[in-house]
């Protein structure tokens, strides 16, 4: 039940978000430098990262030379397109950084859509409760951000605790971070009161790092109503941004990600508590991602044409075909197949799949080598059904 609940909320708030989003004023001002009577484009394309353009912080698939031709001789965005990947840790704005500093055109934050992207809508119901924050990178900055005002790490929600983690001792891989939040923690009050104050939500906002002291700790929040080293309580709602069991990092094999960390903790939880876990998973194959993202698609086309009478009157745009590319079957093209129209699947061989031919559990529509080899066959089909120059 609340797993369908939570889907409904976020196809609800799919649904407004062309009028939510709004482009920073510079970006809006650098669209609004094309022709304003120039026909608008019938489609859009949402990118993977990890796999597809990125294998670590490594361009790959000829992505930079591929999305450059996505934008005019002036650097203004030409095809909407955005990012769209169940990874996470850091902020929209910085990733937006990232991505335009590797890839070589500009980048901006509405055109980045993270696994965790969804958590945002959910401010309204947690904003001033204490939640715990799960992952690498920035995971209780990212929350902070989206506008929830109680938010620990869990690094620094367990540094409260002492002897949560039996094997700290024997961990010498810690972080200069870590180590100085465990050993200040009793000099520094905390921003509130953890021993008396329950956790009513955890976010797994990205991969966590430390799997078996997070393992515990979560255990330790979710069997006792969010109070650690109490009795029992009513398990708090627990959300993962994504739940891929793989992903394409640098490495050459692939990488057990947010997916196996979810599988690790339901098998434990489950074996030493009476009741089952309770989770909601975001990210792709989810529909409502989709959906999400054609909103966002649609608003860029208002961004990019303001002048034009569908802007105006603040109606969307409606697409003929919104291109996926991905490398993951499991996740980017199961994902499109269950959106549906207008989407169409386009599969490349750069990440997790590899294969000669195509998947057979999720096909795609298309399948190439590279990412550089999809936005050709995108281009091509796409000048060949419009009078537009791409």
């Amino acid at each position: 039940m609340r797993l369908r609940l939570a889907l409904r909320a976020a196809a609800r708030s799919a649904a407004k978000v062309s009028q939510k989003i709004s482009a920073p004023e510079i970006f809006r001002r650098s669209y609004s430098q094309l022709h304003p009577q120039s026909e608008r484009p019938s489609f859009g394309i949402a990118f993977d990262i990890d796999g597809v353009v990125l294998r670590g912080r490594t361009p790959i698939g000829g992505s930079p030379q591929a999305l450059r031709r996505l934008y005019g001789d002036d650097g203004t965005l030409k095809i909407p397109f955005l990012f769209l990947t169940n990874g996470g840790g850091v902020t929209e704005s910085k990733r937006a950084l990232e991505l335009s500093e590797l890839l070589g055109v500009h980048i901006s934050p509405v055109q980045v859509v993270q696994g965790h992207s969804p958590f945002k809508e959910l401010v309204n119901r947690f904003e001033d409760e204490l939640i715990v924050a799960v992952g690498k990178g920035e995971p209780a900055t990212v929350m902070s951000e989206y506008g929830f005002k109680k938010v620990l790490s869990i690094d620094e929600h367990a540094s409260y605790f002492s002897d949560i983690d039996p094997l700290s001792p024997y961990k010498q891989w810690k972080t200069k971070q870590m180590l100085d939040s465990m050993y200040n923690s009793k000099e520094v009050n905390p921003r509130c009161n953890v021993y008396s104050d329950r956790v009513k939500g955890v976010f797994v906002v990205s991969d966590p790092v430390d799997w078996g002291r997070d393992i515990q700790v979560l255990c330790d929040i979710l069997k006792t109503g969010g109070l650690p080293g109490k009795e029992k309580g009513h398990q708090p709602p627990l959300y993962f941004a994504s739940d891929d069991l793989e992903y394409q990092a640098a490495f050459p094999s692939e990488r057990l990600g947010m997916g196996a960390f979810r599988i690790g903790l339901q098998s434990i939880f489950n074996a030493v508590h009476d009741s089952p876990l309770e989770y909601t998973s975001f990210g792709k194959p989810n529909p409502f991602v989709f959906k999400n993202a054609e909103a966002i698609l649609s608003n860029l086309v208002y961004n990019m044409y303001p002048h034009q009478e569908f802007a105006m009157e603040g109606r969307g745009h409606t697409f003929t075909t919104l291109y996926m590319i991905g490398d993951n079957p499991k996740v980017d093209i199961n994902g499109a197949l269950k959106a549906g129209r207008p989407w169409f699947s386009i599969l490349t061989r750069t990440g997790v799949f590899r294969g000669k031919d195509n998947d057979t559990q999720f096909p795609a529509d298309l399948v190439v080598d590279t990412v550089e080899e999809a936005i050709d066959h995108i281009l091509r089909k796409e000048c060949s059904t419009s009078s537009s120059a791409f």
